[in-house]
Formats: C-alpha cells, structure tokens, sequence
C-alpha cells in the first residue's frame, strides 16, 4: 500500500500557550496541535491528553497524565479541550488513506467495499476479529477489522461500525485506507495481505513524563515487552497482556502487545520483535508508549490500562 504524507488538518492549526498552567510540569507550549485529534479522559484519578504532531515526516502523539489534585488549576485547558471534543467528535488515532489508486463512484469496487465493510463489522464483535475478500479482481475487496483484546463484543462492534464509517469519509474514494482506534482497527485494500507483515502504515504514541533512571526503565520495559511478544505468539488470538514491578516495587509497568490474526504466529512475533526496536526512537525514558502498525503493536503504561471485566 502506497501511502501519501499524512493528511492537512481542515482547519488552521493552533498555538496553545498555556501561561496560566505554568505549575504543570512538561508543559508550556503545544505548538501545530491539530485541534480535531485533541481528546482527554478521566480514570479515576487521572486525566490524559492527548497531542498529535507531525515531526520529520512522521507521525507523533504526545500525551501528559496528571493528578486530580492538579484538577482545579487545569480547568482551562480542560475546558478548551471539552469545547474541541464536542465540538469535531471523538476521532481515530490515525489513519492513512493510499495514494495508488482510486475507485469509480457506483463502481464494482465499490459495490464489493460496501459488501465487505458489512461483513466484517457483523463477523468481527464475536471473537474480536474478521477478515475477508469480496468480489474478483481487480475489483476485489480485501479487509480485516481487529478490536483489542479487551474490548467487549458490543464495544467491538461500536467500534468497528464507527471505523468503517469513518474512514470512508476521510478516504472517499481511495482503494486502500486504515484507520486506527483506541478499540479497533480497520483496514481494507484491493491488494492481497492477509498474512504479510504490514510496516508501511505506523505511528508512535509516547507520555512526555520521563521517568527518573530512563535507562533501567528501558531495559525493564523492553523485557515486559518482548516477553509479552512470546505470549501473545504462544495465544490463539496472538494478544498479551501483563505487568512487572520495578526496582522500589512500587511502581508497575503494564503492557500489552498484540498482532492481526491473519498473520501466523512466527510472523506475529516477527512484526513484534520488529516495533519493539523501536523503543529507543519512540519513546526513550518515556513513562508510557505505544508503536502501532498495520499489523502488530504494543502499549505500555505506569498505571493500569486494560479491561479485566
């Protein structure tokens, strides 16, 4: 899939100076935030934000955890992020839409896509993943819809009915697209991939808080994670999760990898091993961080983040 550099946002670009806020640590300036991808949630104690930023050609968020004793002098910023919540929606971590080709409107391409977009979000909710081809080339349809390990099959499918939408609407007429969200991921292509490891659509996510001894951390969350790559190889949903202490035990480090099951298990942890290198130029010293692909990722945190219900 030949993917184009990441889409303009379609409204102008905004400089936040958060001069009121100068006690949070780590931040005073979020420039080129791409207003549309501004979200925040509270769990339990804790508030995160989340910034999308393009630096170098790639593609960046960032995001800071604060306590809720922090609440009060934060009812700025938390107000402007409400407003920009409510106001564009709540979007996808990212998405790519393909540069090759594009399909005719009422087309049989088209015609197969709409096909195949209905199959998935019915199969997928059930065991968390579909994957499908609809239609004979060239104007076959291939797609898979992954939803995290965690996610219930009503959250799934929510999820996987909004990727299928949306997408369409950010790559109207694209034969290729993915998109990611926090639940689910959605992907479809008139190419055959089922099976091969897909390292072109990526992006980073990493905490701008960095931990006191970065390189002990590093080192404990690698081995998190590549022990994590192991089990999610050895499970036949290719998806780990689990947690470490650290040094003073009173820390943990949570982690989760997972992979689309349409690779097989030696390429599951190939594609792991692969964003797990990754570490150092994602999110070196970082308190939590993600490396997402097309077809694997991982996350890790300091705090609890996985569905247990």
């Amino acid at each position: 899939m030949n993917i184009i550099n990441p889409p303009q946002p379609t409204i102008e670009n905004v400089i936040l100076k958060f001069e009121t806020l100068k006690n949070i640590p780590q931040i005073q300036y979020v420039e080129k935030v791409i207003p549309s991808s501004l979200i925040f949630t509270i769990n339990r104690s804790l508030i995160l934000l989340n910034f999308i930023t393009h630096k170098n050609n790639h593609i960046f968020y960032k995001y800071i955890i604060m306590s809720s004793s922090r609440f009060s002098t934060s009812l700025y910023l938390l107000a402007f992020a409400f407003l920009l919540q409510t106001a564009f929606g709540a979007d996808p971590l990212f998405h790519f839409c393909s540069s090759s080709e594009n399909f005719t409107a009422n087309g049989p391409y088209e015609a197969n896509l709409n096909k195949l977009a209905g199959y998935l979000y019915y199969q997928a909710p059930p065991t968390g993943f579909a994957k499908g081809a609809l239609g004979e080339k060239p104007n076959q349809a291939n797609g898979l819809a992954l939803c995290r390990g965690d996610v219930s099959s009503s959250d799934c499918k929510t999820c996987v009915v909004e990727a299928s939408s949306e997408i369409r609407k950010r790559c109207p007429k694209n034969k290729a697209a993915i998109i990611w969200y926090d639940n689910c991921l959605f992907k479809y292509t008139d190419k055959d991939f089922f099976g091969k490891i897909d390292n072109q659509n990526k992006f980073y996510m990493w905490n701008v808080k960095v931990v006191s001894e970065p390189e002990a951390f590093n080192q404990n969350t690698k081995e998190l994670l590549s022990q994590l790559a192991k089990d999610a190889q050895a499970d036949s949903k290719l998806y780990a999760v689990g947690q470490m202490g650290l040094g003073d035990q009173s820390t943990e480090l949570y982690g989760l990898t997972q992979c689309t099951r349409d690779l097989s298990s030696y390429e599951c942890k190939k594609c792991l091993d692969g964003i797990i290198g990754e570490l150092p130029s994602c999110c070196d010293g970082k308190e939590g961080g993600r490396v997402v692909s097309g077809s694997c990722n991982f996350r890790y945190e300091i705090y609890p983040f996985v569905n247990h219900n």
